[in-house]
């Protein structure tokens, strides 16, 4: 019988990313505590800015876009916010989207998976995702359950399970 295998990657949808950033500039454009602070929130290029005249206003902006990316099922792990920055007389927050899983991380990953998961469980790191497989199916739905019981500082998702 075929092994059995499933991937582990960590993507982001990018069109649930930008329905939560219209979401986030909608509440941000409708609410009383933003009126009159130049409270924005938009694509720039491939990151995200966020604006306003005050460090607390732009960070209760990115509040609210985190908020907006939880509701869409998106991990905040994903998102890495750099810190307010002054620029004139507006504080700026840049966020990216991380997607991909590094190779130090993918090897992080392959060992947890060779040290405490069941025997005969091979895992393979294939460019920015690892591939993993063993004969059985119950020995891949524990290695799910274990890598999902770990808390690593990047998101996972497993993904062609067969």
């Amino acid at each position: 019988m075929a092994d059995s295998s499933f991937d582990i990657v960590s993507k982001v949808e990018r069109q649930e990313v930008d329905n939560a950033l219209n979401q986030a500039a909608k509440e941000i454009s409708q609410r009383y505590d933003f009126k009159g602070v130049g409270a924005s929130i938009s694509w720039s290029g491939d990151k995200i800015l966020m604006e306003a005249n005050s460090e607390d206003r732009v960070k209760a902006v990115l509040d609210v876009f985190e908020s907006k990316l939880i509701k869409r099922g998106i991990s905040l792990k994903a998102l890495e916010a750099g810190e307010p920055q002054l620029s004139g007389k507006e504080y700026k927050i840049f966020a990216s989207i991380q997607e991909g899983i590094s190779q130090e991380n993918a090897k992080k990953v392959a060992k947890i998976i060779r040290d405490e998961g069941p025997k005969g469980v091979k895992a393979q790191v294939q460019g920015d995702e690892l591939r993993v497989s063993s004969k059985s199916r119950d020995d891949l739905q524990t290695v799910i359950a274990l890598l999902k019981g770990k808390d690593f500082d990047f998101a996972l998702q497993f993904v062609n399970y067969r």
